[in-house]
Order: structure tokens, then C-alpha cells, then sequence
């Protein structure tokens, strides 16, 4: 059982791995602003333009960001749990009966 548990940790490492591997975009206000992340939800980057910038000022920048980063967080979340869900479902698999120790059959 020890061993199916420490399986499952390291698949969990492989795919915390795989996940920062993975890039996720956003774009808000036709492009002038584009948001760059990780599946693991980290920002790697932010890119606004300058004429954008001249237009609204920090208080339109700060409303746009929010969103922008908002959605590239969400983006980065589905695809993180998509992931898990997967490797749960192959080491759920390959423990044949671990479903009786929790009363079902």
C-alpha cells in the first residue's frame, strides 16, 4: 500500500513538472495587453502597450490587468485540474481493488 502511495507522489512530481512546462495566454483590449503563465499558475509575464497605457492611465491599466490575469489564471486552473484528474484516474486504475477498502464494490 506504502508503495501505491509513494507511486502516486512522484506521478503527483511528474505532473507538477509537465505542468510548468505548460503556457497559457490571455490578451485583453485587442492585445495590448497579454498575460503569459504557467498551468502551475505562475506569471511569467505582462506586456502593455504603450499607447494603451497613454489612453487610460494606471486606473484603467489596474482594471484590465485584474481581468486579464484573472482569466489567465483560470485558463492555467482547468488545465492544472484536467492534469490531475488524469493521473488520479491512471493510479486509481492500476490499484485494482482500493475501492473495497473504502466500502465499495
Amino acid at each position: 500500500m506504502f508503495d501505491k502511495l509513494f507511486e502516486a507522489q512522484q506521478k503527483a512530481q511528474e505532473v507538477k513538472k509537465r505542468l510548468d512546462g505548460i503556457t497559457v495566454s490571455e490578451e485583453a483590449e485587442g492585445g495590448a495587453i497579454k498575460i503569459t503563465a504557467t498551468a502551475n499558475k505562475e506569471i511569467k509575464s505582462i506586456s502593455i502597450s504603450e499607447d494603451f497605457l497613454k489612453e487610460n492611465g494606471a486606473e484603467g491599466l489596474e482594471d484590465v490587468l485584474v481581468v486579464a490575469i484573472n482569466k489567465a489564471l483560470q485558463q492555467a486552473d482547468n488545465i492544472s485540474q484536467s492534469e490531475m484528474a488524469a493521473m488520479t484516474n491512471q493510479m486509481l486504475g492500476g490499484m485494482g481493488g482500493l475501492a473495497n477498502l473504502f466500502g465499495k464494490k
